[in-house]
């Protein structure tokens, strides 16, 4: 199958001379807390080689759409060349046939940028392939807290937010005159680096051309699109009616159970006994009858999404916390260390051309007075197959012939008697430009094995880690070739 044509044509709309879009100027109407600008990449068309690589070619093991095995589009964390996290939803074959409608309604869902949404930076239709790509949220979804959780149940105050979150974002949306949200769930609102909550912009296109809107239990699908099939602007004030409960109450209830329980004057009975103590009855009232409005049969009778805001606002009365305290997460932000050497900064931002250059100018240098089979006591037939096999290895790896530099590396290794880090990290490095992150991993920490303390051997385990998406361990793996040097350094001046 072929590729799309002529790319980006249909998109010069898009283009910008910066390369970031600024969002709109803050509404004043969603307070003080929307000041800051929210700055993202802006919106481009991936290459599908591109994707598949970030996504290790969409491997099971990097799939985070908590129902993907059920649901007909899969999302996966992907890692692009530049160290960014993204998540790509790709979807099912031939959900979109017609690639230009696709990156079409893609880039019109792009043009959308807010604090409160996971913004989209992208898309991709080649062949029969139909991938969006969007921010990566690192802390789950609200399901997850909400009905999995491993530490502590979700507290009022962070449920709170979430519903006022949900609603400037989706204010935001219909103000864009993006007004239909599909399938608005639980499973659709994430939670960002510092804990914040925000809305999927996947929700603003459909699973397909055609397709339904809606992949939930019937249960909790809006009664206009069970009788009509299609969805209105007010199909989405329902929908938040249903997060509403599933904030109140912890669990899944079904809309109809929780009315009869709202009319019966039994509200109380739908709050989750976990929070017990943390809210005043009024304000669990107040929320329990926006979800009953919201949750109306008659979709005129439903509020409209100015009223959701003017409703939550006033029910936050910790503000001024940060939302990673709230949920009692801890917030990850790496610290890289300030004085890395080259090799470390082209480690840190995987720039494997500055990395190559290094290790060739380095040479064999970092191994001069260690024992190895390159010091020779005498000269045998032995001792001139070695040099040869080095020295074709060495010319391979300077000619970015990695297949080769492998190959020779590989019988050097097994041809000495005592191995050369130099030699396992030039093969790491190659095993790095032919994807095969986990063997480098490999020869990266044998090289570290031949000296221990050598940066070189950890800085390459950094890019490798990095590959895999081990974030944490290569953040380690930095630290760790900067404090080696470090200890060189000093023991140089003295």
């Amino acid at each position: 199958m072929g590729c799309l044509h002529s790319k980006t044509a249909h998109l010069h709309s898009l283009d910008e001379p910066s390369d970031l879009l600024d969002s709109k100027k803050p509404d004043p109407a969603h307070g003080d807390d929307l000041d800051q600008e929210c700055q993202v990449p802006a919106f481009k068309e991936y290459d599908l080689t591109e994707l598949r690589r970030a996504t290790n070619e969409f491997s099971t093991d990097y799939i985070v759409s908590e129902s993907g095995e059920r649901a007909p589009n899969v999302v996966y964390r992907g890692k692009l060349e530049n160290n960014r996290l993204v998540a790509v939803k790709r979807f099912s074959k031939q959900s979109w046939p017609d690639a230009q409608q696709f990156m079409a309604e893609a880039a019109g869902v792009g043009k959308v940028r807010h604090k409160r949404l996971v913004n989209l930076i992208g898309c991709c239709a080649e062949g029969d392939e139909r991938l969006l790509v969007a921010e990566y949220m690192p802390n789950d979804t609200l399901s997850k807290h909400l009905f999995h959780w491993d530490k502590q149940p979700l507290p009022w105050e962070m449920r709170v937010r979430v519903a006022h979150h949900v609603a400037q974002a989706l204010d935001h949306c219909s103000m864009e005159n993006r007004k239909i949200y599909h399938d608005l769930n639980a499973y659709r609102i994430l939670f960002d680096e510092d804990g914040d909550p925000r809305l999927s912009s996947f929700g603003l296109m459909k699973n397909s051309r055609d397709g339904k809107s809606y992949s939930t239990n019937l249960a909790y699908t809006p009664p206009e699109f069970l009788r009509t099939g299609r969805i209105i602007p007010e199909s989405v004030i329902y929908s938040y009616g249903t997060v509403l409960l599933d904030l109140l109450s912890g669990k899944h209830i079904p809309p109809s159970h929780a009315l009869d329980l709202i009319k019966g004057k039994n509200a109380l009975l739908l709050m989750d006994s976990s929070l017990e103590g943390q809210y005043a009855n009024d304000d669990a009232t107040n929320l329990v009858d926006l979800a009953s409005k919201c949750l109306q049969i008659e979709a005129r009778e439903r509020p409209d999404i100015k009223f959701l805001l003017s409703a939550v606002a006033p029910l936050q009365k910790q503000k001024e916390v940060a939302s990673y305290v709230l949920m009692g997460i801890s917030k990850n932000t790496p610290v890289l260390p300030t004085m890395l050497s080259p090799l470390g900064k082209a480690c840190a931002r995987m720039d494997l051309t500055a990395v190559h250059d290094i290790l060739l100018k380095t040479g064999y240098k970092d191994e001069e007075g260690a024992e190895n089979e390159l010091s020779f006591q005498e000269w045998t037939q032995q001792v001139q197959d070695i040099l040869n096999t080095k020295k074709f290895g060495d010319i391979a790896f300077r000619d970015k012939d990695f297949r080769n530099a492998i190959e020779y590396y590989s019988k050097l290794v097994v041809m000495m008697s005592v191995p050369s880090a130099t030699v396992f990290a030039r093969r790491a490095f190659s095993y790095l430009m032919n994807d095969q992150a986990e063997l480098a991993l490999r020869d990266a920490m044998q090289a570290q094995v031949c000296i221990p303390d050598w940066p070189t051997a950890f800085y390459l385990q950094a890019l490798a880690l990095s590959k895999l998406g081990m974030e944490t361990d290569a953040q380690d793996m930095l630290h760790d070739g900067h404090a080696f040097e470090a200890k060189r350094s000093n023991s140089w001046r003295g």
